[in-house]
């Protein structure tokens, strides 16, 4: 259910909207954001009339990362304490990477640090001009550990080993250049943008729309080799033999 930190929105055509609402602290999420995020997306993979997740986050900020607060509090904590607060950031990227359905982040302003991790987790990414990004970790003493995965394997490793290191501010033009962003469109553009998207998702087979998801990370993982074309020429039998198919 929506608090007053995350609103949960499902249109009647399937499409979830999970929005953060501390634009205060321009979206910056702590340990308990994080578990709302967590339990709104667990809740939507088990439930049928979720088609598409939209993530986004209102002000003029899409999400600042680790609040500062949080992240203060978390520096007097013990080592083990941050090893579990640690997984707990690392399970909610992997949850949305790995979601079984598409998930599209709705990009109007600045996503920081864990902000990138969660535009990066997301398959596709759609921001307007004020869009602005920055792995700003090296700044504050820390690195980009639990999003790596993810940011690594959207911007590449040559564009990550710069990014991380100089935590230089990334413009939406750049954004979309390394791949981080999907496209680009002007801000009164976006949610337009996003409806077309998700009504061209909605058009197409849900089961088949999840597991070519899962076909395209399983995929981009491996060698072309004689055990991904078994794996590959399986997964067109299986399909094949399918209900949907």
């Amino acid at each position: 259910m929506s608090d007053k930190h995350l609103q949960i929105r499902l249109r009647d055509d399937g499409v979830l909207f999970l929005t953060m609402t501390r634009a205060d602290v321009h979206n910056a999420f702590d340990d308990h954001q994080a578990k709302r995020i967590l339990a709104a997306l667990e809740s939507a993979a088990k439930d049928d009339s979720v088609r598409v997740v939209v993530i986004g986050g209102e002000g003029k900020s899409f999400s600042a990362g680790g609040d500062i607060n949080y992240m203060r509090r978390m520096g007097s904590n013990s080592y083990q304490e941050n090893l579990v607060d640690g997984k707990q950031l690392a399970k909610l990227m992997q949850t949305i990477n790995f979601f079984p359905k598409p998930t599209i982040a709705r990009v109007q302003g600045a996503a920081m640090g864990g902000g990138v991790g969660l535009v990066a987790c997301c398959d596709i990414a759609i921001g307007s001009p004020k869009a602005r990004f920055c792995l700003s970790e090296v700044k504050l003493g820390m690195a980009p550990a639990t999003i790596s995965p993810y940011v690594v394997r959207t911007i590449g490793e040559k564009n990550a080993r710069r990014y991380f290191m100089t935590a230089e501010l990334i413009n939406a033009e750049k954004a979309l250049a390394i791949g981080l962003l999907s496209e680009l469109v002007e801000e009164d553009q976006l949610d337009a943008t996003i409806d077309t998207i998700c009504t061209a998702i909605l058009g197409n087979a849900p089961a088949a729309v999840s597991k070519s998801k899962q076909l395209a990370i399983n995929v981009a993982q491996g060698e072309i080799d004689d055990k991904m074309l078994g794996y590959t020429v399986k997964f067109i039998a299986d399909i094949r033999d399918s209900a949907e198919g």
